[in-house]
């Protein structure tokens, strides 16, 4: 019997993205929800039909928030309040559920999944899949899972629906839903996406220095590629002794001290309140 699922915000870029990995698979009924007449229309538009939340929610046996973190806190009691007991809510983002946003019941499991995205060391051939950035059914890429609460049985639901969603799946990382917070937003945006955005904002600043633009793109690409690789232990090859004291140096000037507080609890608590507008 084929499992029902109702996919809430299924208009929207993620839920259209899941919506269209999960039709296609016998195992799944999927229904669609959206709040106003554009979402209906585009879900219209695109061969499906629309249904009523109160409907989709009460006939699911999972139901995906597939809505922006900042609506949540709005939309997620109306469609928990409905659900029927014994069903999973299945959440795309640790944000909410870590910030307490999600309205408790305890009759309801709750299952939160995240895609990696392709790595930038990913061995694609197809030049399709090469370019497939976030994952969108071309190139392979890891998930992470977490079972917030519920039998272990709802762990291999959820796991199992994350990867039809995610397909191609390269691997499936078990965690806690603090520990997908850990990931996103603290490593993957607080830390990483900051530096890579001071690293773009240096490559305008040489550009505006007089450096010719091509060729300051293509000596930073060129050299974050080789710089990667040997962080991330790709390559035998490691940093030249210049390479190591310029890091040093660049540390002191760039890099306050006690950056690593981003990564406390409560700093955690805090990026995610502000994230749900909690």
């Amino acid at each position: 019997m084929a499992i029902q699922i109702a996919v809430i915000g299924a208009a929207g870029k993620m839920g259209s993205r899941i919506s269209n990995s999960l039709k296609r698979l016998s195992d799944y009924t999927v229904s669609y929800v959206e709040g106003n007449d554009a979402g209906r229309e585009k879900i219209r538009e695109r061969g499906d039909e629309p249904s009523d939340l109160d409907v989709a929610a009460k006939a699911a046996d999972v139901l995906i928030l597939a809505v922006p973190d900042r609506l949540i806190k709005a939309i997620a009691p109306l469609a928990v309040e409905r659900m029927r007991a014994g069903s999973l809510l299945l959440c795309l983002d640790p944000a909410a559920p870590h910030a307490g946003v999600i309205p408790p019941r305890e009759d309801i499991s709750i299952f939160v999944c995240h895609p990696a995205h392709p790595s930038v060391f990913n061995a694609e051939t197809d030049m399709e899949a090469r370019f497939d950035f976030f994952g969108s059914g071309k190139a392979s890429q890891a998930i992470v899972c977490a079972l917030m609460r519920g039998p272990e049985s709802d762990y291999e639901l959820g796991e199992s629906i994350a990867k039809a969603m995610w397909n191609p799946v390269l691997r499936s990382h078990r965690v806690t839903v603090e520990q997908m917070a850990i990931l996103e937003p603290v490593l993957s945006e607080t830390v990483a996406a900051t530096c890579l955005t001071i690293i773009r904002e240096a490559m305008d600043e040489a550009i505006h220095r007089g450096v010719p633009e091509e060729a300051a793109k293509d000596f930073l690409l060129g050299h974050l590629f080789c710089e990667l690789g040997i962080l991330f232990d790709q390559t035998e090859f490691c940093f030249s002794d210049g390479a190591l004291m310029a890091v040093a140096e660049g540390k002191k000037k760039i890099i306050q001290s006690d950056w690593k507080k981003v990564f406390h609890p409560e700093s955690l608590q805090e990026s995610v309140m502000k994230i749900t507008g909690h």
